[in-house]
């Protein structure tokens, strides 16, 4: 069986699904979906984003949160990507969503997912959103003993060659613990 040459996609699979929360001028709150982000270094997060409601927030507020999207909040999460704020300002409350003000930044904290990055804009430019993590909040209902359990927190990501949602399957390794075994001693 050989390989097929596809050309230059953006497929790197599976890409998390991530929730960008934000105030406005008005500390009126907004969510989109972004599918392309990542960690990119210690405490911080990049995110590709194009000019929109979002991006001008930022700008008032230097401030948003991420989320990671989860299989309970599909249509949700959904709906903040596929719907502007600019065409309807509480598209926010419209997909379920409740607000609750973070604690280390401006910008709202999403009641319905569990796992939050609260963040500072470092930079925006040439649409590249980087962003410093200054907490993570963790709702208790995903934890065992004290660690997020990826079965209680549901994540979903995006598959970008068929435009599907998709969660994670069971536990297939230990990271850090498993190449050891091949490993020499010298």
């Amino acid at each position: 069986m050989g390989r097929i040459n596809y050309g230059a996609k953006p497929w790197i699979v599976p890409m998390p699904v991530l929730i960008i929360g934000t105030y406005d001028e008005n500390g009126i709150p907004n969510a989109m979906n972004a599918a392309w982000g990542m960690i990119s270094d210690m405490n911080e997060v990049t995110i590709s984003m194009s000019p929109h409601k979002t991006t001008a927030n930022l700008e008032v507020t230097k401030a948003f949160t991420v989320s990671m999207a989860t299989a309970d909040t599909v249509v949700a999460c959904d709906y903040v990507g596929v719907e502007s704020a600019d065409n309807v300002p509480d598209k926010f409350v419209r997909a379920g969503f409740h607000a609750v003000k973070s604690g280390f930044v401006n910008a709202p904290l999403i009641a319905e997912l569990p796992l939050s990055l609260e963040c500072v804009v470092k930079s925006y430019e040439d649409e590249i959103l980087v962003g410093e993590i200054v907490n993570v909040s963790v709702d208790e209902s995903v934890l065992t003993d004290g660690k997020i359990d990826m079965a209680k927190l549901n994540p979903i990501a995006y598959n970008p060659i068929t435009h599907a949602y998709v969660t994670f399957g069971e536990t297939v390794g230990t990271a850090f613990s498993d190449g050891m075994k091949l490993k020499t001693n010298s």
